[in-house]
């Protein structure tokens, strides 16, 4: 059942607020500025105003959800797990750190109390009334919330299951009570996309278990809810980039991320993924820009970072210079990413980078050192790609 780990395929698919009619008019508007600062990287200041929201309405279930997502992204911050290449490879393949360090203990007891008082307002709600579709959308959301949450810093695929296939009832239900509530079709999208990614007899026993599979379906509902005028549509849109370039849709993620950048300015991780999704989509000149932009605003940010942000930031961009023949001031940023704090993977691709520098200028033994390395680092880090392809080069 590791398929769930997908659970969080995206930065924050399941979405952070929702639409307020179950909340008082001050809660709903401090969750939206508290969703505001979220994305655009002020996460102390984010957790402060979900609780200035719950303050408001110790009812909203939404205020309570909030805070719980920045708690859980503040734990993936940490560990530098909050990209799409994170994403990318296998659907089965986990996206965790393999020595990721446990989540602080207080961290983890916040973010259960308030799943779990989100929660038990939201049945409470449904409980209530049957057919209120907001109600269902509440529980559908926290529930989700969890699964991701079980799956990504817990590790425990098999212990999401339960809740990401409630999730994915919940919304579907919504999506029957109240046709025009595209916002729960992100939710059931994603779940849809996850399946049809899965190997068959895992895909089956989805199927066998009530989930939806069609990856063009799931794509769809997901495009909808981006499009939808509600509190999640900034989640449909990090999902779509996710999605896209899963797809090798490049020219729609990066009108994603345009928005986005527009949107949040503040957010320099956006800039990163632009540049990456350049990168991928085989641009290394508007690549090479907008990462040397994003690393100037990286550098003048005084705000937490994420863990191995800045090897992240200097092997990207160092690759894009290599593939413009940019050959020194390639060879100069991946050495700096190698010299820093950071993911095995991405010191791994920077590793396999210099080591195609080396071989193109005859220097055959480094070449196949830095090769040996990418090897250990990618196969060590969940990176199967780049290890191949390490392994591939050394013969």
């Amino acid at each position: 059942m590791s398929w769930s780990v997908r659970a969080a395929l995206v930065f924050t698919v399941i979405a952070l607020t929702a639409p307020p009619a179950l909340a008082n008019r001050e809660s709903a508007a401090l969750r939206a500025r508290a969703s505001a600062e979220l994305f655009d990287l002020d996460h102390a200041q984010a957790m402060a105003t979900f609780r200035q929201a719950i303050a408001a309405d110790p009812e909203d279930a939404a205020a309570y959800r909030g805070l719980a997502a920045v708690l859980w992204l503040s734990i993936t911050y940490r560990r530098g797990n909050m990209t799409v290449d994170d994403y990318l490879g296998r659907v089965t393949r986990t996206n965790a750190p393999p020595e990721a360090p446990p989540p602080p203990a207080d961290t983890a007891a916040a973010f259960q109390d308030a799943i779990d008082r989100a929660l038990a307002l939201a049945r409470s709600q449904v409980k209530t009334n049957p057919r209120d579709a907001e109600a269902h959308y509440q529980v559908g959301a926290a529930v989700g919330l969890r699964a991701s949450y079980v799956a990504t810093v817990e590790g425990r695929a098999l212990g999401a299951f339960r809740s990401a296939r409630e999730a994915y009832e919940e919304h579907k239900k919504v999506m029957e009570l109240d046709p025009r509530r595209k916002d729960a079709g992100l939710t059931v999208g994603t779940y849809r996309y996850i399946v049809s990614a899965l190997a068959l007899p895992a895909r089956w026993l989805a199927y066998m278990v009530g989930f939806g599979g069609g990856k063009e379906r799931g794509l769809l509902l997901v495009e909808d809810a981006a499009a939808y005028a509600g509190e999640n549509q900034t989640d449909a849109r990090f999902a779509l980039i996710l999605l896209y370039n899963r797809e090798k849709r490049y020219d729609e993620a990066l009108k994603q991320l345009a928005v986005l950048r527009q949107q949040y300015p503040r957010n320099r991780l956006v800039w990163l993924e632009t540049g990456a999704t350049n990168l991928r989509a085989g641009r290394p000149a508007d690549a090479e820009r907008v990462l040397a932009e994003g690393i100037s605003k990286f550098a003048s940010d005084d705000r937490p970072r994420m863990f191995g942000e800045e090897a992240l930031w200097f092997y990207k961009r160092g690759a894009a210079r290599a593939a413009l023949g940019r050959t020194s001031e390639a060879e100069q940023d991946l050495r700096k990413a190698v010299s820093l704090e950071g993911r095995k993977w991405v010191h791994g691709r920077a590793h396999l980078e210099l080591g195609k520098i080396a071989a193109r200028a005859g220097k055959h033994e480094e070449a196949r050192q830095h090769f040996r390395q990418a090897t250990t680092l990618g196969d060590a880090d969940n990176d199967g790609a780049a290890a191949d392809e390490a392994r591939r080069l050394m013969k």
